[in-house]
């Protein structure tokens, strides 16, 4: 085998028709909820033209396969319900995904704040008992760090962690 057919072979990337792409972008967003930024990024990988990925994100939010309102929401619920996610890392994560500070708020509504301040609780607690310090104010800071960075707010982590350990 030539030079030249072993370049071609090694630089032979998938092709896609317009018709292609869409039907299986539509696939793509009827599995899961997906934000704009995620799709672009997929036609983007599948080398697709600027003209045709406008094209086929235009079709998907007319056909209702795309929207951010729907993928915020969903989004909030699950890193809440699953993850034990708070509001601050909900919110950092739906920002770094390009979604607007309407679809944020509308979102952040799916949260009950009955159920929040539970799962706190829950949280808590649970950490707690994983943490083996002895010594009280390493006990605090390392409850305090993990919910923090689990995006808790900080002043109901603090409230939380001097209940817990006085």
């Amino acid at each position: 085998m030539a030079n030249s057919d072993i370049n071609r072979f090694q630089n032979k990337t998938e092709t896609y028709t317009l018709t292609e792409a869409t039907k299986k972008l539509e696939g793509y967003c009827a599995y899961q909820e997906r934000c704009h930024k995620e799709v672009v990024q997929k036609l983007r990988n599948m080398n697709m033209i600027t003209e045709a990925i406008d094209e086929i994100v235009s079709h998907l939010i007319q056909e209702n396969y795309l929207n951010e309102e729907r993928f915020a929401q969903s989004f909030a619920r699950g890193k809440f319900n699953i993850k034990k996610w708070g509001r601050n890392r909900i919110v950092n994560e739906l920002k770094f995904r390009g979604i607007s500070k309407y679809n944020i708020k509308t979102a952040l509504k799916e949260i009950e704040d009955e159920a929040y301040l539970s799962t706190l609780d829950t949280l808590s607690l649970k950490r707690l008992e994983a943490i083996k310090e002895t010594n009280h104010q390493k006990r605090r800071k390392k409850l305090a760090d993990y919910l923090l960075y689990r995006g808790w707010e900080s002043h109901l982590v603090y409230g939380k962690v001097k209940e817990l350990i006085p």
